[in-house]
């Protein structure tokens, strides 16, 4: 592969004249702890939940695989819109997040029940440290929007968090996130 540069735009997160992949709330089921308040907005409308701007890297070693996400403000019930969340099918990867805009939270834990929790905010850099799940959630007004990077045969394991959950959520509690014990993990 020959070197390259590509425009984002630092507000919006946008990736030039490529297309998104979109996550909805009906992809969604199983991820938030209160099915019931999530039925009751689909029922109404099938709201867009994130976006993400990946590159179709060639997923070979020593490649990098980057580009951009964007969640919305929203909530199901008492609980912030986030992505799914993942492990790297490849454990051993780390990823590093760069906040650009908006206000959020990466949920992380391992499979050792370790888990940790850094704010995204603009300008702020996190580090996911190889064999941590890992989950950006939306605790602000306004699109979150995040700039990420890992290894590009690192892959995704979505599986075990749509199987387990995490062990921790954020939800709203008198207008601030608060992390919680998930009642549902497994």
């Amino acid at each position: 592969m020959k070197p390259f540069a590509l425009h984002f735009d630092l507000e919006t997160g946008k990736c030039g004249t490529r297309t998104s992949s979109k996550r909805y709330l009906s992809q969604m089921k199983g991820m938030y702890h209160d099915e019931g308040s999530l039925q009751k907005q689909l029922e109404v409308e099938d709201t867009l939940v994130y976006e993400f701007y990946e590159l179709d890297m060639p997923e070979h070693a020593g490649d990098l695989a980057f580009g951009t996400s964007i969640i919305y403000p929203g909530k199901v019930g008492d609980e912030y819109y986030m992505t799914k969340g993942h492990f790297h099918a490849i454990l051993n990867t780390a990823e590093v997040y760069f906040c650009l805009q908006g206000q959020g939270l990466l949920l992380m834990e391992n499979t050792d029940g370790e888990w940790c929790v850094e704010e995204m905010a603009p300008g702020n850099a996190v580090y996911v440290s190889k064999g941590y799940a890992h989950r950006t959630i939306n605790t602000g007004h306004e699109p979150l929007v995040f700039f990420w990077a890992f290894r590009a045969d690192a892959g995704h394991d979505y599986g075990t968090i749509e199987t387990n959950g995490f062990r921790k959520l954020v939800v709203e509690q008198a207008g601030a996130p608060v992390i919680i014990d998930n009642p549902n993990w497994k």
